[in-house]
């Protein structure tokens, strides 16, 4: 019989993989004939609100419409007959008014059925029953005494409520706390415990009131006191025991996908610390949750594989014991692959219905038709009943009908209703037309072709042109008809059909494809460290889709921004003004799309400076040092990077506060040094990335008790103010390195190199001491102890010194000057003896005048001058004497004293030198063809003059005339000349009109020479007349520019402005322009500019204006008066100001 039946499942197997293909579940449109499917319904434990009108829920849909009736306990409940209980329109839903009645008298256990021409659905068993939250009885509860240290359980008891109350006591701790029943435990009791007001609180969430017990009273005895009452011992310390559960062992069971909770409470002094561990395997992490301080454990959603054996430990230090507990998992009927599905059949097809479900133990299967049990049924040689199974074949017309399957067991059942529809229905596409879907870019794309049909069309999918069948990559057709397009690109937009076919038509519908780009967060918002009252700013840069429409969304923590007008909101940026501890956390920026989404998060930090320390103590308290301790304060997310111990010596400096030491920031002790005779008074500051906290509060004074001085004074020196005294001078000791009162300091010293004792004296209030009588400049050991009324400091170290100075004695021997150049010369001497300098060594000092110039009308008489030549000199220079002079010369030794006697005066001449200018340049007497130059000797003779350099040039050209002694030159006729004495350049014109003169210069005109012997153009009359018009012309701009102008002076000899050159220039360059050149021609020696113009020679004096006259023309003293005006187009000639000086030419 059992191989029978294996053949049987084995047969069964089979055929359902052949009509797998037809068990999927269609959605059959409304228009069509079909049975009643249930589409609503109330729970199967429904409780009621007894103040409310009872409701229970019953939808069905079918066509024709379904009708509802019910049965209450088993039996038909006939609402006709109730006026209070109405059925709603369309449906089999109940309303049951109780306003006149009570919600009790409706309790029991209800099912809905909905009928029509093709069949009769069934809802499940709904129980009905009303919420209850019951009061507690009322009772007098004795007050509970118990000594100290002893357990102690206070019951709760809660009245029976539906559904069951959430109890709770409001005390809850490691040693005190609830258990699952609702008691109160403790593991031992304390004097603190002793009180009349412990309740118990009944909470029922279904009616949300809150009953409370009454309050119970406890009071703890003290261990010491004896009492007439009986009590629970012992009240030592003691190692755990469990108050429950009771025993080594317990069992559990819980059922499946419900939640696991057990506990272990014990006693013992002290507190037991409770742990878990599952025996037969891990504990699922996930799943598992610890409450009332680890003496509960909760799984949640339990599995098979939560049974097994768990054990709890109590543990204190005297001992631990532990408590195994076995847990069983039962499981009500569960669906494994879902709940049997419709059937739409063909005439002609085959099909199968199926119930699969599991449970623990197994449940049993039943079937039913129409609601009525499937062995009582009209036989239907279509159909075969097979366990979990009703198969098909070859249907028919008129085979429709509702199947219910039933799965049970002891813990519960399922209730499933399943049709089957026999349809002749030609194909339907069910989609709407035409519609358009959007997907992003590399995302799957899932084109809806929902059909009806019977037999079930065969569904078929083309692109555009209907080319071929969409099948392969990167496409894919669903059993339901669905087109899945794997990875969507660009290239898959467009049009798509589908195309639904079968026995009885075709139908088809067109959808369109739209590919977009996806949304991407381009820059980031990025981590911020910002310090409180500063302002924070996170970016968040978005690219989209061009045609969808973004929404940026910024979230806190995961939750909407809080509402404040600090937190702006842009476009693609989130501003923070004025940032506050509580604007800390996590801001993420959502772009929103129609398709799709991109988010990036970042954290914003607060910081601030840190918070003082607190609670100072001073520990490990040594004469010489001490332990402070001390508790960091809120670092503000800017970790402490150091403390500074800081310390105010109240007997010396109060109010002062000195820097003492420092240490990490990980630290919170620091091991001070301390000095004698201080009160200290300590506190610390704490530094972080932001700055330095506030100063902590003080810690209590802390006196140090006197002792010696540890050190001497520092900066021993031994001088002399006097050639026969000593000053020792040192750096006092400071009050904290007095080391207690009666300062005062011995003060030593014994001549260097004389067999002499050292002689002492006692020295208070002071930081030098002056010893008189001692010889000059004699060497001084010297030593500076420190005492005080509790001893003497260390022996000192010797310093030395000297006493004091006097002038040297002796002048330099052997001085000798050597001559290097006209300006400079060398001065040797020798080093005084060292006994002879009474002092130290400073250096030596040079003394040299001028006694008078060597040429014989310069009596020039100067100040002496200085050169010092610090330390053990030998030698000097004398730098910027005069050429061609007679100087002296001494030498002196100096130490700090002063200077000692000079040594004997010694005379040196300077060699010549070049002289200087000539003082002066003036013009005595101009002809038509020849002028006589005068000037003076220069000032600076500098030696013996032997003659004078005159330089000239026509033009360009350069000329150099070597000329004696004398004063006085003549040239013969030339047009155009500039003179230069010893660089002092001098121009000239041979157009009258045109003529300047300035300090050192002289501007000049020669009359043009009539050459008898020569006949050229300038001679005939058509030329000369050519020339007169020319020259009529000239004048007449001369006059406009005069008017113009309006501005003139006489030439004194005074410097010229750059403003005349400039016109001098001009007219200069329209004079020679209209010369002929055959007719002009300059003298044999001079150059002419090949341009026909003058430059102008760059040097360091400037021409001045001419003042108002006549014509230019020279004084009696051979100095020159003109005019001219010119426009101040004229000054703008390129040529004129920037002109390079061009280099004199040696004449021949």
């Amino acid at each position: 019989a059992q191989l029978m039946m294996e053949e049987r499942r084995t047969v069964t197997a089979l055929l359902l993989l052949v009509l797998g293909h037809l068990t999927t579940a269609l959605e059959v449109p409304l228009d069509l004939s079909q049975p009643p499917t249930i589409t609503h319904q109330s729970p199967k434990d429904y409780i009621i609100d007894p103040r409310e009108n009872i409701i229970i829920h019953c939808e069905a849909k079918g066509k024709p419409h379904p009708s509802f009736s019910w049965t209450r306990d088993g039996t038909h409940f006939d609402i006709d007959h109730l006026s209070n209980v109405n059925m709603k329109q369309r449906s089999g839903t109940l309303v049951v008014d109780i306003r006149n009645d009570k919600a009790e008298h409706y309790e029991g256990t209800y099912q809905c059925t909905a009928r029509n021409d093709h069949g009769t659905a069934l809802s499940h068993n709904i129980v009905v029953r009303q919420s209850r939250s019951p009061l507690w009885s009322k009772e007098k509860i004795k007050p509970i005494v118990v000594q100290e240290g002893v357990p102690l359980v206070l019951p709760c008891r809660p009245p029976a409520g539906l559904p069951p109350p959430i109890i709770f006591w409001m005390d809850n701790s490691k040693r005190v706390s609830q258990s699952l029943n609702g008691d109160l435990y403790f593991s031992n009791v304390l004097r603190a415990d002793s009180r009349n007001d412990y309740i118990c609180y009944a909470r029922f969430p279904h009616t949300q009131t809150i009953q409370q017990k009454q309050p119970i009273t406890v009071k703890v005895l003290n261990r010491k006191y004896q009492h007439d009452l009986i009590l629970k011992e012992p009240t030592d310390e003691r190692r755990p025991t469990f108050l429950t559960p009771s025993g080594q062992s317990s069992s559990k069971v819980v059922l499946r996908g419900q939640v696991l909770e057990m506990e272990c409470i014990a006693e013992g002094l002290p507190t037991p610390e409770i742990s878990w561990t599952k025996v037969s395997g891990e504990l699922p992490a996930e799943r598992t949750s610890y409450l009332h301080y680890q003496k509960t454990l909760r799984i949640v959603n339990v599995s098979e594989a939560d049974a097994g054996e768990y054990r709890c430990i109590a543990r204190n230090e005297l001992g631990s014991v532990h408590q195994t507990i076995h847990v069983a998992v039962k499981a009500a009927p569960y669906w494994i692959s879902g709940s049997p599905k419709n059937l739409i059949l063909a005439p002609g097809e085959n099909g199968a219905l199926t119930c699969r479900a599991s449970g623990t133990p197994k449940p049993a299967i039943s079937w039913a038709m129409n609601g009525v049990p499937i062995e009582n049924s009209p036989n239907d040689l279509s159909r075969r009943v097979d366990d979990d199974t009703i198969i098909f074949t070859n249907v028919q017309t008129g085979s429709s009908a509702v199947y219910q399957c039933n799965v049970s067991n002891e813990y519960g059942y399922l209730l499933s209703n399943a049709f089957v529809n026999v349809l002749s229905e030609p194909p339907r596409v069910l989609t709407p037309a035409h519609h358009v879907y959007q997907v992003i870019k590399n995302h799957q794309a899932l084109l809806d072709c929902s059909s009806f049909g019977s037999p079930i069309p065969e569904i078929t999918w083309f692109k555009d042109s209907r080319a071929s069948t969409l099948d392969g990559e990167p496409y894919k057709i669903h059993d339901n008809g669905t087109l899945e397009i794997h990875g969507s690109q660009t290239r898959h937009n467009g049009k798509y059909t589908c195309v639904a076919k079968n026995m009885l038509g075709i139908s088809e519908n067109h959808v369109y494809l739209e590919v977009k780009e996806p949304t991407r967060i381009l820059k980031q918002p990025e981590y911020k460290v910002v310090q409180r009252g500063r302002d924070a700013v996170f970016e968040c840069k978005v690219k989209h889709d061009p045609t969808l429409i973004p929404t940026m969304t910024w979230l806190k923590d995961d939750d909407e921004l809080p509402d404040d007008e600090r937190l702006v909101v842009d476009s693609d940026s989130l501003t923070i003004t004025d940032v506050t501890d509580s604007d800390a956390g996590v801001y993420t920026c959502i772009m929103n799309t129609t398709l799709d989404q991109d988010s990036a998060s970042a954290e914003l930090t607060v910081v601030e400076l840190p918070d003082a320390p607190t609670d100072l103590e001073l520990t490990e308290q040594k004469k010489r040092s001490v332990q402070l301790t001390w508790t960091p304060g809120d670092e503000h997310n800017s970790p402490i990077e150091k403390f500074i111990i800081q310390y105010e010596d109240s007997l010396h400096h109060k109010g002062h506060w000195h820097n003492l030491t420092q240490v990490s920031g990980m630290k919170t002790t620091a091991h001070l040094k301390l000095s004698p005779f201080t009160h200290y008074t300590f506190r610390v500051l704490a530094l972080n990335g932001v700055g330095l906290s506030r100063p902590s509060l003080p810690s209590r004074m802390y006196k140090t008790d006197p002792a010696a001085p540890d050190v001497n004074p520092a900066d021993v020196h031994g001088f002399g103010t006097e050639h026969d005294n000593l000053v020792i001078s040192w750096k006092p000791l400071t009050a904290n390195q007095s080391n207690g009162p009666g300062l005062y300091y011995r003060v030593m010293w014994r001549q260097k190199g004389v067999e002499s004792d050292w002689t002492a004296v006692p020295v208070r209030n002071a930081s030098k001491f002056v010893v008189s009588g001692t010889p000059t400049f004699a060497p001084y050991e010297l030593k500076v102890q420190a005492l005080n009324d509790h001893g003497a400091g260390p022996e000192p170290d010797v310093a030395h010194g000297y006493s004091g100075e006097d002038l040297p004695l002796a002048a330099p021997d052997n001085v000798q000057v050597q001559v290097i150049s006209s300006t400079q010369a060398a001065v040797h001497w020798d080093a005084v003896p060292a006994k002879l300098l009474r002092g130290h060594l400073k250096g030596y000092k040079v003394y040299y005048w001028k006694e008078r110039g060597l040429h014989k009308h310069n009596h020039h008489h100067e100040e002496k001058q200085i050169l010092t030549f610090g330390g053990n000199h030998t030698h000097g220079k004398l730098p910027g004497l005069h050429p061609f002079s007679l100087y002296s010369c001494h030498v002196r030794v100096f130490n700090g004293k002063g200077e000692g006697p000079p040594s004997p005066i010694q005379p040196f001449e300077t060699d010549e030198g070049v002289p200087g200018a000539p003082s002066s340049l003036v013009i005595t007497d101009s002809n038509v063809d020849s002028l006589t130059l005068e000037w003076s000797p220069p000032h600076d003779r500098n030696g013996h003059i032997t003659g004078y350099t005159l330089k000239y040039h026509p033009g360009k050209a350069i000329a150099i005339n070597n000329v004696t002694k004398d004063t006085t030159i003549s040239f013969v006729q030339h047009e155009f000349m500039c003179i230069i004495v010893t660089d002092k350049y001098l121009l000239y014109s041979s157009n009258k009109d045109i003529i300047k003169n300035c300090l050192n210069r002289a501007c000049f005109t020669l009359s043009p020479a009539v050459a008898s012997r020569q006949v050229d153009i300038a001679t005939q009359g058509w030329f000369i007349g050519l020339m007169c018009a020319i020259a009529l012309l000239i004048l007449i701009l001369l006059i406009i520019c005069f008017i113009q102008r309006n501005k003139g002076g006489k030439y004194p000899g005074e410097h010229l402005h750059t403003s005349g050159d400039l016109h001098c220039m001009c007219f200069l360059l329209i004079y020679s322009s209209l010369l002929d050149n055959e007719d002009h021609k300059p003298l044999k020696g001079s150059r002419t500019p090949s341009n026909g113009t003058v430059k102008r020679e760059d040097s360091d004096d400037s021409l001045v204006d001419y003042g108002e006259g006549g014509d230019g023309q020279f004084n009696e003293d051979g100095s020159f008066i003109g005019q001219y005006s010119g426009k101040s187009g004229c000054r703008d000639n390129p040529e004129g100001p920037r002109a390079q000086r061009r280099p004199p030419l040696s004449m021949p």
